[in-house]
């Protein structure tokens, strides 16, 4: 898939009928390697986790730690948390030449985010949230650059449809739901209101929440008829979701391993992917032990010894 650099736009992938499928921004989580990976089992677009823009425009530290990204790392949109315009397109303005759009986090409910004025508190201030996205359309060159929010619902829906309806006559070029309020953390997400919500904008909408198996996804498009789905959790517990798979391939499990090895990722990354990766799939006492283990030689002797290793896959 080109990008916005080649001939085909992240935009032009949003065709009548595809549901696109996506990684959603996850602190710790959905840095280069895993997009890499996730990138190899049918995963459409990627998201950088959450940065915050004012750091990284002040620190050089927090650009080289938080943003990393390479040729093959595309289409790519990444997210800040801002809470003022200029801090927002400044941002975007940096990191345009290396990835296909931004994204304004308007959903984080933690507390922190909130007192400084990021997430889920900027759907109460949709003026602000307008005049963000216009400032990043104004402001980054590429006319291909894509300015979307990710955002969650209020109590009364009509809130979120104001909000969302301003975002778009500013220029916003999709909406991502998360299904649930600020509050609400696992209850049953309310997919009725995300499907009033594509029905009150001419934009795509990504529905994002509980999207655990690729079945999901069809079934989630047939109840809002968004354009795409959004995972984080079920991506993390299978990285191969997209493709179908149940459960995470072993292929897959030696994937992330070539792939962490190659790409230098921290041992308790590393080692945390692979404990979501086969929960499901090993004993409580299997995971015991694989959860102590220490060293990247350990865990690579115990996948061999536990579940065969890729010579096996091909034997």
């Amino acid at each position: 898939m080109k990008t916005s650099n080649g001939n085909t736009t992240v935009m032009d992938m949003f065709e009548k009928g595809k549901v696109l499928k996506i990684c959603a921004p996850m602190v710790r989580y959905s840095k280069l390697a895993f997009r890499s990976l996730v990138r190899k089992y049918s995963c459409d677009i990627c998201f950088t986790p959450m940065i915050v823009a004012a750091d990284f425009l002040q620190s050089v530290k927090a650009r080289d730690s938080e943003f990393t990204t390479n040729e093959s790392d595309r289409p790519l949109i990444v997210q800040f948390a801002a809470h003022d315009a200029q801090s927002l397109a400044d941002a975007a303005c940096v990191v345009a030449p290396f990835s296909d759009g931004v994204d304004l986090n308007c959903g984080c409910p933690q507390r922190w985010a909130m007192s400084a004025g990021y997430g889920a508190c900027l759907i109460n201030k949709s003026e602000l949230v307008k005049d963000m996205v216009r400032h990043v359309r104004n402001q980054v060159e590429n006319p291909n650059y894509t300015a979307s929010i990710k955002i969650r619902i209020h109590n009364d829906l009509r809130k979120t449809v104001d909000l969302c309806q301003k975002a778009e006559s500013a220029g916003v070029s999709w909406i991502t739901v998360h299904g649930r309020t600020a509050e609400e953390r696992h209850q049953p997400v309310h997919y009725e209101a995300i499907k009033t919500i594509k029905d009150s904008v001419s934009i795509p909408v990504i529905a994002n929440g509980d999207i655990k198996y690729l079945r999901d996804v069809e079934t989630i498009h047939q109840l809002t008829g968004v354009d795409g789905v959004m995972a984080a959790r079920g991506l993390l517990s299978n990285p191969a979701m997209f493709t179908g798979c149940e459960d995470t391939p072993l292929e897959c499990v030696w994937d992330w391993v070539d792939i962490a090895i190659e790409q230098g990722t921290q041992f308790t990354c590393f080692h945390q992917h692979l404990i979501y990766m086969l929960e499901r799939v090993s004993s409580q006492p299997e995971r015991k032990v694989f959860n102590s283990l220490s060293s990247t030689s350990a865990v690579i002797d115990y996948l061999e010894n536990t579940y065969g290793s890729v010579r096996d896959l091909v034997a």
